[in-house]
Protein backbone atom coordinates (compact mmCIF):
# COMPACT_ATOMS: atom_id res chain seq x y z
CA UNK A 1 0.00 0.00 0.00
CA UNK A 2 1.40 3.17 -0.84
CA UNK A 3 2.06 6.18 1.34
CA UNK A 4 -0.67 9.38 0.92
CA UNK A 5 0.93 12.27 -0.58
CA UNK A 6 1.44 15.48 1.76
CA UNK A 7 -1.56 17.24 -0.13
CA UNK A 8 -3.64 14.51 0.68
CA UNK A 9 -2.96 14.58 4.58
CA UNK A 10 -3.33 18.55 4.14
CA UNK A 11 -6.88 17.88 2.47
CA UNK A 12 -7.74 15.33 5.43
CA UNK A 13 -7.14 17.85 7.68
CA UNK A 14 -9.06 20.40 6.56
CA UNK A 15 -6.31 22.83 5.97
CA UNK A 16 -6.51 23.34 2.31
CA UNK A 17 -4.34 26.70 1.37
CA UNK A 18 -2.93 27.05 4.28
CA UNK A 19 0.18 24.80 3.96
CA UNK A 20 3.24 27.37 4.39
CA UNK A 21 1.43 30.06 5.77
CA UNK A 22 2.96 32.30 7.76
CA UNK A 23 2.14 36.16 9.47
CA UNK A 24 3.23 37.94 6.59
CA UNK A 25 0.28 36.08 4.77
CA UNK A 26 -2.13 37.19 6.73
CA UNK A 27 -3.51 40.91 7.27
CA UNK A 28 -1.57 43.18 10.35
CA UNK A 29 -5.36 43.94 12.50
CA UNK A 30 -6.86 40.33 11.49
CA UNK A 31 -3.75 38.73 13.13
CA UNK A 32 -3.39 41.12 16.28
CA UNK A 33 -6.73 40.19 16.96
CA UNK A 34 -6.62 36.60 16.37
CA UNK A 35 -3.54 36.46 18.84
CA UNK A 36 -5.00 38.59 21.58
CA UNK A 37 -8.03 36.35 21.38
CA UNK A 38 -5.91 33.48 21.66
CA UNK A 39 -3.87 35.05 24.36
CA UNK A 40 -6.70 35.92 26.07
CA UNK A 41 -8.24 32.18 26.31
CA UNK A 42 -5.12 30.86 27.22
CA UNK A 43 -5.03 32.24 30.14
CA UNK A 44 -1.30 32.00 30.88
CA UNK A 45 -1.08 35.89 30.31
CA UNK A 46 -0.78 37.53 33.37
CA UNK A 47 -2.95 41.35 33.69
CA UNK A 48 -1.60 43.45 36.33
CA UNK A 49 -3.68 45.54 38.59
CA UNK A 50 -3.00 48.74 37.53
CA UNK A 51 -4.03 47.74 33.97
CA UNK A 52 -7.57 49.69 34.04
CA UNK A 53 -5.87 53.26 35.29
CA UNK A 54 -2.44 53.29 33.14
CA UNK A 55 -2.24 55.66 30.09
CA UNK A 56 -0.21 54.25 27.30
CA UNK A 57 2.24 57.46 26.95
CA UNK A 58 2.45 60.88 28.50
CA UNK A 59 0.38 61.89 25.33
CA UNK A 60 -2.29 60.59 26.11
CA UNK A 61 -5.26 61.98 28.44
CA UNK A 62 -6.92 58.75 29.06
CA UNK A 63 -6.66 54.78 29.36
CA UNK A 64 -7.20 52.68 26.64
CA UNK A 65 -10.69 52.45 26.37
CA UNK A 66 -10.69 48.53 24.97
CA UNK A 67 -10.97 46.53 28.29
CA UNK A 68 -8.38 43.88 26.99
CA UNK A 69 -6.09 46.80 25.20
CA UNK A 70 -3.18 44.67 26.98
CA UNK A 71 -3.51 41.10 24.76
CA UNK A 72 -4.26 43.33 21.92
CA UNK A 73 -1.05 45.56 22.60
CA UNK A 74 1.04 42.06 23.24
CA UNK A 75 0.06 40.26 20.42
CA UNK A 76 1.13 43.72 18.48
CA UNK A 77 4.58 43.27 19.88
CA UNK A 78 4.68 39.60 19.27
CA UNK A 79 3.88 40.26 15.35
CA UNK A 80 6.64 43.18 15.26
CA UNK A 81 9.12 41.02 16.45
CA UNK A 82 8.53 38.55 13.89
CA UNK A 83 9.19 40.59 11.00
CA UNK A 84 11.90 42.80 12.65
CA UNK A 85 14.04 40.68 15.09
CA UNK A 86 15.77 42.74 17.26
CA UNK A 87 14.04 45.72 17.96
CA UNK A 88 13.73 46.57 21.70
CA UNK A 89 12.22 48.46 24.24
CA UNK A 90 13.23 52.01 23.10
CA UNK A 91 12.33 50.95 19.03
CA UNK A 92 8.78 49.82 20.54
CA UNK A 93 8.58 53.15 22.40
CA UNK A 94 8.87 55.29 18.93
CA UNK A 95 6.80 52.74 17.01
CA UNK A 96 3.63 53.49 19.85
CA UNK A 97 4.56 57.18 20.32
CA UNK A 98 2.84 60.15 19.54
CA UNK A 99 1.90 63.51 19.07
CA UNK A 100 1.78 65.46 22.25
CA UNK A 101 -0.32 68.16 22.04
CA UNK A 102 0.98 71.40 24.01
CA UNK A 103 -2.08 73.78 24.17
CA UNK A 104 -1.14 77.11 22.28
CA UNK A 105 2.40 76.07 21.92
CA UNK A 106 3.70 73.45 19.12
CA UNK A 107 2.98 69.70 19.21
CA UNK A 108 5.83 67.79 19.64
CA UNK A 109 6.50 64.17 19.08
CA UNK A 110 6.89 61.83 22.85
CA UNK A 111 7.28 58.24 23.30
CA UNK A 112 4.98 55.33 24.59
CA UNK A 113 5.57 54.10 28.11
CA UNK A 114 8.23 52.07 28.16
CA UNK A 115 6.85 50.07 31.72
CA UNK A 116 3.89 48.51 29.16
CA UNK A 117 6.75 47.52 26.24
CA UNK A 118 8.58 45.75 29.47
CA UNK A 119 5.77 44.21 31.11
CA UNK A 120 4.60 42.35 27.83
CA UNK A 121 8.23 41.39 26.40
CA UNK A 122 8.66 40.04 29.86
CA UNK A 123 5.13 38.32 29.28
CA UNK A 124 6.26 36.82 25.99
CA UNK A 125 9.36 35.71 27.34
CA UNK A 126 7.26 33.83 29.76
CA UNK A 127 5.56 32.35 27.70
CA UNK A 128 8.18 31.31 25.93
CA UNK A 129 7.51 33.04 22.48
CA UNK A 130 10.32 35.60 22.81
CA UNK A 131 13.82 35.10 23.51
CA UNK A 132 16.85 37.35 24.23
CA UNK A 133 20.02 36.62 22.46
CA UNK A 134 23.51 37.11 23.90
CA UNK A 135 23.62 40.94 22.44
CA UNK A 136 20.11 41.43 24.26
CA UNK A 137 18.22 41.59 21.07
CA UNK A 138 15.13 40.02 21.23
CA UNK A 139 13.86 37.16 18.84
CA UNK A 140 10.68 35.04 18.25
CA UNK A 141 11.58 31.41 19.62
CA UNK A 142 11.06 28.15 17.79
CA UNK A 143 8.06 27.42 19.40
CA UNK A 144 6.50 31.15 19.11
CA UNK A 145 7.11 30.90 15.31
CA UNK A 146 5.11 27.70 15.07
CA UNK A 147 2.26 29.24 17.46
CA UNK A 148 2.31 32.68 15.56
CA UNK A 149 2.51 30.45 11.93
CA UNK A 150 -0.72 27.77 13.27
CA UNK A 151 -2.77 30.95 13.89
CA UNK A 152 -2.04 32.96 11.20
CA UNK A 153 -3.11 30.03 9.35
CA UNK A 154 -6.34 29.80 10.77
CA UNK A 155 -7.21 33.65 9.98
CA UNK A 156 -5.96 32.64 6.75
CA UNK A 157 -8.11 30.07 6.47
CA UNK A 158 -11.42 32.48 8.43
CA UNK A 159 -10.34 34.85 5.74
CA UNK A 160 -10.70 32.29 2.66
CA UNK A 161 -14.20 30.92 3.58
CA UNK A 162 -15.43 34.47 3.58
CA UNK A 163 -14.42 35.24 0.33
Amino acid sequence: MAAPNALAVIEGLGLQGTFGCGVRDVPAAAFVHAYADYLKTNGKLEIPKWVDFVKTGRFKELSPLNPDWLYVRTAAIARHIYLKKGTGVGGFSKIYGGRHRNGVRRRHFKTASRGIIKYSLKQLQKLGVVDKDPKGRRFITSGGQQDLDRIAAQVKQKLTLKA
